[in-house]
């Protein structure tokens, strides 16, 4: 699959107009084009942050979606967004344990890498890390986002609560240290979010 995210930061107390929008203007618009396979909407409510995901089947649906929700999209942020940025990427791993819930806990780990190791990045991942993530409690499902020719990429580790995910904090910063040695990738930023909604049609 391929994701495209929209990472937005603003106005702590105007987070809740950016949500409801894109929690139902914005994901009507997304289920009407060919190819969509999901989103999800996460929130940091104390900082103002807000991080929306949505999934395509492929880079084709989502370059076509792109070119409605480009001119959506600062309508749907309004007014809360001060800044916005959007990246694109490949899911070269997705792995669902079981269904994520609202009010859960995200975890997302920022990479970079040189771009020949972008499949070494994928098969240890794959190999090395998901075995460790999937053990912990509470964990819903874990991805691996890459952008090839960036050298840039993004873990994701969703919980089905927040307890879930400050328990996990120490198992899977082992994990990071692990597969970021193996994988010759540099961690350049660690998030945590609150799910405020998420769902993906794995394949």
């Amino acid at each position: 699959m391929f994701v495209r995210t929209v990472y937005a930061t603003g106005d702590p107390a105007r987070i809740d107009t950016a949500i409801r929008a894109l929690n139902s203007q914005g994901r009507e618009l997304l289920e009407e084009r060919p190819g969509y396979r999901g989103a999800g909407i996460f929130v940091d409510r104390a900082l103002g942050k807000l991080l929306a995901v949505s999934w395509w089947e492929s880079e084709e649906a989502r370059r076509n979606s792109d070119e409605v929700m480009r001119e959506r999209r600062g309508v749907l942020l309004d007014p809360f967004a001060a800044t916005t940025s959007v990246e694109n990427y490949e899911a070269t791993v997705f792995h669902p344990v079981r269904k994520p819930e609202a009010g859960g806990g995200l975890r997302v780990t920022r990479l970079e890498f040189d771009p020949a190791d972008a499949d070494l990045l994928t098969d240890t991942f794959r190999a090395s890390v998901v075995p460790r993530l999937e053990s912990l409690p509470g964990l819903a499902r874990t991805s691996l986002l890459i952008d090839r020719e960036r050298g840039r990429g993004m873990v994701g580790a969703l919980f089905v609560d927040r307890e879930s995910l400050a328990a996990s904090r120490g198992v899977q910063a082992a994990a990071r240290h692990e597969g970021a040695a193996k994988a010759h990738v540099t961690v350049v930023g660690l998030e945590e979010f609150e799910v405020v909604f998420t769902d993906v049609r794995g394949d």
